[in-house]
């Protein structure tokens, strides 16, 4: 029997009617430990829709929305606290929505993908920041080529900071 082909993942920008299912999303106790409350997240997200510093995506799988993925650019943020990385690095955010798809490897997969995009659009490094608490999370990024370089306090919490560069890339710190 040939082995299977690889999952893939679509990814498409969120709109206004999406909101309720990422606020429902956000109320799962997965989700919910690691974000804030759902009506200021919500809003966030509602602002970013027409941002540019962040794009937030719903990733799906076989034409469903199973998950809520943004990425940013930490240089066209003022005073953003990851902007000492390299000039392009872009970060990511990714919260599996549909409590039956955790623990299945969709994490690692969906960050995978969409690392393997950024890359081919130029971006030099992609960071995660997970909290340290988050193990799940840790070990699906590392499973994704993420390797921790840094622990940071900030607004956004305590967080491990992580990266992944891109092909000949290979970069430590900041510039």
């Amino acid at each position: 029997m040939p082995p299977e082909p690889p999952v893939l993942y679509d990814f498409r920008p969120v709109v206004e009617k999406d909101l309720p299912m990422i606020a429902g999303w956000l109320a799962e106790p997965h989700v919910a430990q690691w974000w804030d409350d759902p009506e200021t997240e919500i809003a966030g997200i509602r602002e970013n829709i027409d941002s540019i510093s962040v794009e937030p995506l719903i990733v799906e799988l076989d034409g469903k929305p199973i998950a809520y993925l943004q990425s940013y650019d930490p240089h066209l943020e003022d005073g953003h606290p990851y902007a000492d990385q390299p000039f392009g690095t872009l970060g990511i955010d990714l919260s599996i929505g549909v409590p039956d798809l955790i623990g299945k490897g969709h994490g690692s997969a969906i960050v995978r993908q969409f690392v393997e995009q950024l890359f081919e659009e130029g971006a030099p490094r992609v960071i995660i920041d997970p909290h340290p608490d988050n193990g799940r999370a840790i070990r699906a990024y590392e499973k994704a080529g993420f390797r921790a370089i840094d622990r940071r306090h900030s607004e956004y919490g305590d967080v491990v900071l992580m990266a992944v560069d891109a092909e000949g890339d290979a970069q430590e710190g900041g510039e």
